[in-house]
């Protein structure tokens, strides 16, 4: 694959994002990303899956924004359908457990990806943030879900800030599972996924599918308005002068932006 490594190490699959410079998401990422995960459900000899950045400090930044901005629509939303949907279907209809390594500085659009695993292992120097707002656009997808897992209050900070987070907060507040030293993450990482795979295979994928049908909250009735949500922000002018100025780097200009 082009945009990431697979590899299977003692029955765990592990996946590599390697899209240098920043694992910007765009399409043929998700795309080889969704498949990945295809390729470990349906492999009877993987027990776990790893999800990692192959990119030094890098997790992932999210959607590519140079891209975005020249988008049309109908490709906006096919984005959004490969990362708001067939992602989270790929995650879905795992039958064994699927752990994100976050190693460095994941927004946006990577913490879509970071939290569609059923858990989070992150170094502790890992940061995360929703920067979307400061750039004219919404995470919306995060709108669904975030609140449940951090609370309403917590979740309107994040979002609505766009503030930058440590990995201590986020654990702090439920969103990471666990905190590992950077030098010592990936080993911590494959050490509890071996845990994991050493659980009977078969009462392992019924209790996980038991836990994602409780926990899934009619996600997939609720998306369909992060779609429309995120798909009518791109479209103003303030998404086009947030993500010009995002690709040029300067201070978007708000002022004139809804003129």
């Amino acid at each position: 694959m082009k945009h990431l490594r697979y590899e299977v190490r003692d029955r765990i699959a592990e996946i590599e994002l390697c899209h240098a410079p920043v694992n910007a998401l765009d399409v043929d990422v998700l795309n080889e990303l969704i498949a990945a995960l295809e390729q470990a459900n349906a492999d009877p000899g993987v027990r776990a899956v790893l999800l990692a950045s192959g990119l030094p400090g890098r997790f992932c930044a999210g959607l590519d924004m140079k891209k975005l901005l020249q988008s049309a629509p109908g490709e906006i939303h096919e984005l959004l359908t490969k990362l708001y949907i067939k992602l989270y279907d790929a995650q879905f209809n795992l039958t064994k457990p699927s752990i994100s390594v976050v190693s460095g500085a994941v927004r946006g659009g990577g913490m879509t990806v970071a939290i569609s695993s059923d858990m989070i292992i992150a170094a502790d120097t890992a940061t995360f943030g929703y920067p979307e707002i400061d750039v004219g656009v919404l995470p919306a997808i995060h709108y669904v879900h975030l609140p449940g897992i951090v609370g309403k209050h917590r979740a309107f900070d994040l979002l609505f800030t766009g503030r930058t987070f440590s990995a201590q907060e986020a654990h702090g507040m439920g969103l990471v599972t666990r905190v590992a030293p950077a030098a010592e993450l990936l080993e911590q990482a494959r050490s509890l996924a071996r845990s994991l795979a050493d659980k009977p295979p078969q009462v392992m994928a019924l209790g996980r599918r038991a836990f994602v049908f409780g926990n899934d909250n009619e996600y997939r009735r609720r998306i369909a308005t992060a779609v429309e949500v995120f798909c009518n922000a791109a479209a103003t002018p303030e998404a086009r002068e947030g993500l010009s100025a995002f690709v040029q780097k300067r201070a978007p200009d708000w002022s004139g932006a809804a003129r």
